[in-house]
C-alpha cells in the first residue's frame, strides 16, 4: 500500500487538513505505518471537505469552489457545491476520465486504487450533508440511526477498507462503534447544532422526557432536559459495548487505534456523566488521563476477549 503524499495540498486544502489537531480522535497517529497514515490523512481530508461545506465553514477566499469548477460567489450555495463535489468524487472512481479538479480528491485516488475502496461510504457522506441541508429535526431514535447510517458509520467501513481487515462482522460491529460515536458528539454540541437551527436528540423522547426545543436554549439544562441526555446517553454507550468486540478482532497498532477511537467514546461519555449530564454550557470534554484510563480499560477487555 503506498501513501497519497505525492499530492501537495495548497494553502485552502492544507487549511482543511489542519483542522484534524482539533477532532475528538487522532486522525493518523504516529505509530501506525506511513502507508496507512498517508491514507487516513487523505480520506480526512474528504471528510472534513464535506462537513465544511455542508457546514458552511470553508476557507475563505473560494478557493474550495474554483477546485470544483464553481463560481466563487456561489460558494455560500450549499447544495450546489455538494454536488460538484460529488461530480468531482465520482473522477476519482474514473481512471479512463479527467482527475478531479480538487487536490483533496486527487490525493485520495492513490488511496482509493491500492485498497480497492468503493464509493460507496464516499457518497454516503455526502448524503449525510445534503440531508443536513433539508432535514433539521429527527423524530424517532431510528430515523437518527438512519442518518448515523449516512454520516458515521461509512468512517469506520473505510478505516477497515484502508487496513484490509474488513468482514460483515467487523462491519457489523465498526458500525456500532461509529453509530455511538456520533450520537456522543451530537450530545456533547446540542448548543452548536440548536445554534444551526439542527436538533439531533429524537422528538419522540424530547416528549417522553417532556422536553421543549425552549428548554434547549438556555444557559444550563434543567432536570429534564438532563434526564433526555442521560437516556441518549445510555443508549450510546449499549452501543459502544456492543462494538468493542471489534478492537478483539484485530491485532497489532490497528487494535491500538481502534481501541483509542472506543476509549475516546467511553470517556466522553464519562465527562458529560461527569457534568451532571448538563451539556448546553458547552461541550464537556474527557481529559488526557480519563482518556488513557480508558484506552487502557479497552485493550484490557480486548486481550481477554481475543
Amino acid at each position: 500500500m503506498t501513501g497519497t503524499s505525492q499530492v501537495r495540498p495548497d494553502a485552502t486544502s492544507r487549511t482543511t487538513l489542519d483542522k484534524a489537531a482539533d477532532e475528538n480522535f487522532p486522525v493518523a497517529p504516529f505509530f501506525l505505518p506511513r502507508a496507512w497514515r498517508d491514507d487516513l490523512m487523505a480520506v480526512y481530508g474528504f471528510a472534513r471537505l464535506v462537513d465544511d461545506i455542508g457546514d458552511g465553514d470553508l476557507a475563505p477566499g473560494g478557493g474550495d469552489a474554483r477546485h470544483l469548477g464553481v463560481d466563487p460567489g456561489q460558494a455560500g450555495d450549499r447544495l450546489a457545491m455538494l454536488d460538484a463535489f460529488e461530480a468531482d468524487l465520482r473522477r476519482v472512481f474514473d481512471p479512463a476520465g479527467p482527475a478531479p479538479g480538487h487536490p483533496l480528491l486527487r490525493a485520495l485516488v492513490p488511496t482509493v486504487r491500492n485498497s480497492s475502496l468503493t464509493p460507496e461510504p464516499f457518497l454516503g457522506l455526502i448524503g449525510a450533508n445534503r440531508q443536513d441541508q433539508l432535514v433539521r429535526r429527527y423524530e424517532t431514535y431510528d430515523d437518527l440511526l438512519a442518518y448515523c447510517e449516512l454520516s458515521a458509520n461509512p468512517v469506520g467501513r473505510l478505516v477497515l477498507g484502508i487496513s484490509g481487515t474488513a468482514t460483515p462482522e467487523r462491519v457489523r460491529l465498526s458500525d456500532a462503534v461509529c453509530t455511538a460515536l456520533q450520537i456522543i458528539e451530537h450530545l456533547q454540541d446540542v448548543t452548536e447544532d440548536l445554534g444551526r437551527d439542527r436538533i439531533y436528540l429524537p422528538a419522540e423522547d424530547m416528549k417522553r422526557f417532556r422536553v421543549t426545543e425552549a428548554d434547549l436554549a438556555v444557559p444550563s439544562a434543567g432536570a429534564a432536559v438532563r434526564q433526555l441526555v442521560a437516556y441518549e446517553a445510555e443508549r450510546a454507550g449499549q452501543l459502544l459495548n456492543e462494538g468493542t468486540l471489534l478492537v478483539g478482532s484485530v491485532h497489532g497498532r490497528l487494535r491500538l487505534l481502534l481501541a483509542g477511537f472506543v476509549a475516546g467514546g467511553r470517556a466522553a461519555l464519562a465527562s458529560i456523566a461527569a457534568a451532571g449530564h448538563d451539556v448546553l454550557p458547552g461541550p464537556p470534554k474527557p481529559t488526557k488521563p480519563r482518556l488513557l484510563r480508558e484506552v487502557g480499560a479497552v485493550l484490557r477487555r480486548a486481550h481477554r476477549e481475543g
